[in-house]
């Protein structure tokens, strides 16, 4: 009698272990040495924009930044009535009928006067005879003690706008000599460097 046997593969047998490959270590010490140098490139270059991004800025950053100034023209209520005319408006101190009627109203008035009406003063806008008013009032950014350069002063008045500051290039009258010989004017502001010019004193020791 003929005994036949048979094997059968285990699930469990252990399967083999892959050997890791083997690479050049100083090769990609290199190559990582390689990125890090170009990621410090690129960001010194970033920085390098933003830095230059943030001090135009400054430069160019004023009082009341965010607001355009605005003068009202002499025919404002024409204006506007011819607005209002052709959205099919007819009574200026009635409410809009709709949010639609309302922006397209505002909008054509943005275009018509450069000046549009902004979101904190939106929801007070609810008839033409509000939006009148907004319109007839002037906005001016400039700041406060420039504004007082074109007004009329009194007589016992004056107002010093541009700071007086030593520089002996320019200040010679005593051979360039200040009466604070051991004190700078310097200038820190980025918008006023190149307006006004700084000086620093050389200090004797001690």
């Amino acid at each position: 009698q003929t005994v036949t046997t048979h094997r059968y593969a285990s699930s469990n047998r252990v399967k083999r272990i892959k050997k890791p490959e083997i690479t050049d270590r100083d090769a990609n010490q290199v190559k990582s040495a390689a990125m890090r140098a170009e990621n410090e490139e690129q960001g010194a270059i970033f920085a390098g924009k933003r830095f230059q991004s943030v001090a135009q800025s400054l430069s160019t950053r004023g009082y009341l930044r965010a607001v355009k100034s605005y003068q009202p023209s002499a025919n404002v209520e024409e204006q506007l009535q011819s607005i209002a005319n052709a959205s099919g408006i007819t009574d200026r101190k009635a409410v809009f009928s709709g949010s639609e009627q309302k922006f397209a109203f505002l909008t054509a008035c943005s275009d018509a006067f450069g000046h549009s009406v902004p979101n904190s003063v939106l929801h007070e806008v609810l008839t033409v005879e509000d939006a009148l008013v907004f319109y007839q009032t002037p906005i001016d950014t400039r700041l406060p003690l420039d504004a007082i350069s074109t007004m009329e002063l009194p007589e016992n008045l004056y107002i010093q706008q541009d700071p007086v500051r030593f520089h002996p290039e320019t200040d010679t009258m005593f051979g360039g000599k200040s009466a604070f010989p051991k004190s700078s004017t310097i200038v820190t502001g980025i918008k006023y460097k190149q307006k006004y010019r700084g000086h620093e004193a050389k200090k004797s020791w001690p």
